[in-house]
């Protein structure tokens, strides 16, 4: 037991060491990865309230422009937007509409750093009657 006190071999160090490297390269990951969940989960908000819009006003024009344009600056987010349809459109009908995104997630700046194209798709129908 005396002999087991008196070593210095040294290693629980050598565990800790890397123990707490593999913890910290974790939390690496995870704080570049976790800002791409919230922007697919705002790109998700912003075409689904595209799509409300369209709903509403029973057309793709000027009112899903300016509220697209509303909801740029409130995010931040300028992602492509494309609709299965524009004009006015009929009651009960459906419209779609498509935004994309890119982001970089990545460890250590430019290195290791790829983007990842997110989608988001939404889907409603028209209120509006049009005679």
């Amino acid at each position: 037991m005396v002999s087991i006190l008196r070593s210095k071999r040294g290693e629980g160090y050598v565990d800790v060491v890397v123990l707490v490297l593999a913890a910290m390269l974790c939390v690496a990951l995870a704080i570049k990865v976790f800002p791409a969940f919230v922007v697919k989960n705002q790109l998700d908000t912003f075409a689904a309230e595209l799509a409300r819009e369209a709903e509403i006003s029973g057309r793709v024009g000027s009112e899903t422009t300016e509220r697209a344009s509303e909801l740029q600056t409130q995010t931040g987010l300028y992602p492509t937007i494309t609709w299965s349809r524009t004009g006015q459109i009929q009651i009960n009908e459906e419209v779609t509409v498509t935004l994309k995104t890119s982001v970089n997630i990545g460890l250590f700046g430019d290195f290791g750093s790829f983007p990842i194209e997110l989608t988001a798709r939404a889907q409603g129908k028209s209120e509006v009657y049009w005679k």
